[in-house]
């Protein structure tokens, strides 16, 4: 950072009165402060961020400078160092209303080596997340998912102690076996028991989770919670009720393997959503056309039986399908897995969570475990003319959203937009917008109606220097 960017930085600081989710600020006039959890917040989230030294927040946010630029610097650099990794930050010092300030721009800290965390409290306790302006504790799954990245955890191979090889069903077993002959030679010429091992089924003489959930008679016996729970919601809001007071109209709990999940999960779609019939007007053919396309549906249910997350911090957590009048919502456990991001999704290779789950599935022919899931689901999705899949992260797990062509696009736009100027006449923050407009995804939201409104200076943005920042706030 240069002297005259960090002064525009601290200008920036005292017009809108308040820190950003990348700058932290601290008075630092009567000596160093404790910067700890600052320093694990901004090296954990993507870009880093800055400490900057030398402004009152308390007062306006007015220079107060610092005691003593150098010391400082050394003061900072001994607290980076007792974090875990450790930290190198870049120092800029500059003169500013006749104070001297100091920034420490604190780099981000690969993803392999997160949590990053202060020493002196321990990983769990020491290491922090931004949110908004503050420091937060990380929680205690988020540090394990990312502990679980590094050290390749394999959570499908973990054993159930109440579970015995014949708790395997001995026909599933047995169809597996001959799969895996026809498929790979080569391994099954290890024999029966071998095999299964190798291929992550069991371990020890006993079923693993996977050789549970893929092959065994009721899996739920040992993890209750690894299931599909659907609804149909009369409505395009969860608590809207039908005609006759019913908050769903259908709802079931989806139990089995895996495969058996997947055929009852697309038999429970099936049943609760109309066909429509379209008729060629130039060969006159008739052709049947569900609300949702079938194979988009049957890729979201693939990829969240296959890629959830089967640790023990979601044993009480189920996948959950919901059909509302307008869309079909997917939401499982476990947000992406690894270094994959929602801009990345359908165009990189992910890190797989379950890679023995896959392959059985592979194995079993009911997915190509090539990565072709996303890109598949949005061609079929353009391909019925209906809009793209949307997919979010939202606390800690995935969410699938497929519309239909009963969704909001066919509400008449300029009265979601005066809704919108009527509800912003004070700032609303993302979370208050996808409170009011619950109807339709944020993302959908903000592409389709606020950006627009933003670009004709309708509605402005509370920082307009990061306009996708999510803790941005809009206002008439």
């Amino acid at each position: 950072m240069q002297e005259q960017q960090l002064v525009m930085l601290a200008e920036k600081l005292q017009r809108i009165q308040t820190e950003l989710p990348d700058v932290e600020v601290k008075a630092a006039k009567q000596g160093c402060p404790k910067i700890f959890d600052s320093l694990s917040s901004l090296a954990n989230q993507s870009g880093g961020g800055i400490i900057l030294f030398g402004l009152d927040e308390r007062a306006g946010f007015e220079a107060c400078g610092v005691y003593d630029a150098g010391d400082l610097m050394k003061q900072v650099t001994n607290q980076c160092l007792q974090m875990e990794p450790e930290l190198r930050p870049l120092y800029t010092a500059a003169e500013y209303e006749g104070r001297i300030i100091v920034s420490a721009e604190i780099p981000e800290v690969e993803y392999e080596r997160r949590p990053c965390y202060y020493k002196g409290k321990g990983r769990l306790a020491g290491s922090y997340i931004r949110v908004g302006d503050q420091d937060l504790h990380m929680p205690e799954y988020e540090v394990y998912s990312y502990e679980a990245y590094r050290k390749k955890t394999q959570d499908e191979l973990r054993p159930c102690p109440r579970a015995t090889m014949e708790d395997l069903d001995a026909s599933a077993v047995n169809a597996f076996e001959s799969v895996v002959k026809s498929k790979k030679p080569n391994l099954s010429s290890l024999g029966r028991d071998r095999a299964l091992q190798m291929l992550g089924m069991t371990e020890g003489g006993g079923p693993t989770l996977a050789g549970l959930m893929l092959l065994g008679t009721y899996p739920q016996a040992c993890f209750p919670q690894f299931c599909i729970t659907a609804v149909v919601v009369p409505g395009s809001k969860l608590g809207e009720v039908s005609e006759l007071g019913e908050r769903f109209t259908d709802n079931a709990r989806i139990e089995g393997t895996l495969p058996q999940m997947l055929e009852q999960a697309m038999a429970f779609v099936a049943r609760n959503i109309p066909v429509a019939t379209v008729i060629d007007p130039v060969t006159g053919r008739r052709t049947d056309r569900p609300l949702y396309p079938v194979i988009a549906v049957r890729e979201i249910l693939l990829n969240a039986l296959i890629h959830r997350d089967y640790s023990i911090h979601t044993e009480s957590i189920p996948i959950v399908l919901r059909l509302f009048s307008d869309r079909l919502e997917l939401e499982n456990p476990g947000g992406l897995y690894g270094r994959m991001t929602l801009d990345l999704l359908g165009r990189a290779t992910a890190d797989t969570r379950n890679p023995f789950i896959a392959g059985a599935m592979e194995l079993l022919s009911l997915t190509e475990n090539r990565y072709s899931g996303i890109p598949t689901i949005q061609r079929v999705m353009r391909e019925n003319g209906l809009r793209p899949a949307e997919f979010e992260i939202i606390r800690g797990s995935f969410r699938v959203t497929l519309y239909n062509r009963r969704s909001i696009q066919n509400v008449d736009a300029g009265d979601i937009k005066q809704q919108i100027v009527e509800f912003c006449n004070i700032p609303r923050t993302r979370e208050e917008l996808a409170n009011r407009f619950s109807d339709m995804t944020i993302s959908y939201f903000m592409g389709r109606y606020l950006k627009p409104l933003i670009q004709q200076g309708i509605i402005h943005l509370s920082i307009p220097d990061k306009p996708r920042s999510k803790y941005q706030k809009y206002y008439a």
